[in-house]
Order: C-alpha cells, then sequence, then structure tokens
C-alpha cells in the first residue's frame, strides 16, 4: 500500500461473501483506520470481496443475507466517512 499512487483510490474488500456470518463494523473500522496510515482515508473505500454469485454455484448466503452485508457496508461507509 504504500507505493500506490497518490490520488487513486483503493477498495478494501472486507466483506466476505463467502460466509454468512456478518462481520463486526468495529473491526472493518479498525482495518479501515490501519490502511489509512498509508493511503489517505479520502482515498479509501470499502465493498465485498466480490460477487456474491462468484461461483457457478453461487456462494452458500441466503437473500436476506447478502442484503444485511450490503447494509453494513453502508453503514460502516457513513460511520467512517460521514453521510455523502
Amino acid at each position: 500500500l504504500r507505493s500506490v499512487p497518490r490520488g487513486k483510490t483503493v477498495v478494501l474488500g472486507l466483506i466476505s461473501t463467502n460466509l454468512a456470518e456478518l462481520e463486526s463494523a468495529y473491526q472493518l473500522a479498525r482495518r479501515v483506520d490501519e490502511v489509512s496510515k498509508y493511503v489517505p482515508l479520502e482515498n479509501l473505500a470499502i465493498s465485498p470481496q466480490c460477487g456474491f454469485a462468484s461461483t457457478m454455484e453461487g456462494n452458500l448466503l441466503t437473500e436476506e443475507q447478502q442484503w444485511q452485508k450490503l447494509k453494513l457496508v453502508v453503514d460502516t461507509a457513513r460511520k467512517i466517512w460521514g453521510e455523502v
């Protein structure tokens, strides 16, 4: 991360699309804080690691679990970066 050019945005895929367990918003914020030591906070973003159906069979998450994970992304981003 130290070698990311200035002004580039780094998207951190911190939310698993394979596991049903919901990540901790606190842990996500801590990881973003760690990365902000190398890349300015205004150049960071968070997202799921990949699509929710990244294999032909799909992942073993219910539709509700997928929506919960997307809500976690939005809620955590709002806590870190404020309303946009």
